[in-house]
């Protein structure tokens, strides 16, 4: 299993993840031009693309999902209501027919020899999921865009090997900064986005002997930056109420300009 980051953060995301002979990406919310010069990095390409996981209908999730739909023929999955929504808003032009593959909450799919798991997600979107995708006894998942994490988002986060999870906002950078009352409400509320310090404490809640790498994404550029919710989260661990500690795992910050490293899982 591999898993790469081609970017992330609150301007757009974009997540690799594949094996030897299937590919899939998690996103496509940069322009067609960057997907395609990340995938050129790791030697990809998109027309090998198998599929492009969508989680909701948010800009920076799909900015670039029209144009590599049209230029390269692949299939998009997504739930029912996600793409209702995408479909509605009508920002990214004509879709090609029959391009939508419609995928329910906890049930797997299989994309080439890759096995898919969406899971429901707390974010003000019409049906948002993420995702976990399996391949060889291996799995690895992508939990963005969540206001507020349960026992269900625990449980199926549980016993991946390398994760992408999101450490969008500092609270303290959020309350004091120039977005209006309204704005940071929605962040910060059960339908927005996990906090630095929320992120750890989830973290410290599936972790195991199993966890290769976490990175951490879709990083505010205006309420947060790379250190700060990475000491943030490593503290979270460090401190938290379990046998390991920040420095057991490999964990980095995914950045929203450049690809972070293959991971190989």
């Amino acid at each position: 299993m591999k898993l790469c980051s081609i970017a992330s953060g609150s301007s757009g995301n974009c997540i690799f993840v594949g094996s030897d002979s299937s590919s899939l990406l998690i996103d496509a919310g940069i322009s067609g031009k960057r997907v395609e010069a990340g995938l050129k990095t790791i030697d990809r390409s998109p027309r090998e693309l198998d599929g492009i996981l969508v989680t909701h209908e948010h800009s920076d999730h799909i900015q670039g999902l029209g144009v590599l739909a049209r230029k390269y023929g692949i299939p998009i999955y997504t739930t029912r209501g996600t793409a209702q929504a995408i479909l509605e808003a009508g920002k990214i032009g004509k879709l090609p027919e029959g391009i939508f593959r419609e995928v329910r909450e906890d049930e797997f799919f299989t994309v080439g020899d890759l096995s898919v798991q969406p899971f429901r997600i707390s974010h003000d979107a019409a049906q948002p999921v993420g995702f976990r995708v399996h391949h060889a006894g291996r799995a690895v998942a992508v939990a963005t865009d969540m206001g507020v994490y349960d026992d269900y988002i625990v449980e199926n986060l549980k016993g991946v090997n390398a994760l992408l999870l999101e450490a969008n906002h500092d609270e303290r950078m959020l309350q004091a900064g120039s977005y209006p009352y309204y704005l940071k409400r929605r962040i910060a509320g059960n339908r927005g986005h996990l906090s630095n310090t929320t992120a750890g404490q989830l973290l410290c809640r599936i972790l195991g002997d199993q966890l290769h790498t976490i990175l951490l994404g879709h990083l505010s550029r205006e309420n947060n930056y790379e250190a700060l919710a990475y000491e943030t989260v490593c503290a979270e661990v460090t401190m938290g109420n379990t046998p390991y500690k920040s420095g057991d795992f490999h964990i980095a910050v995914a950045k929203r300009d450049c690809i972070s490293e293959l991971i190989s899982v």
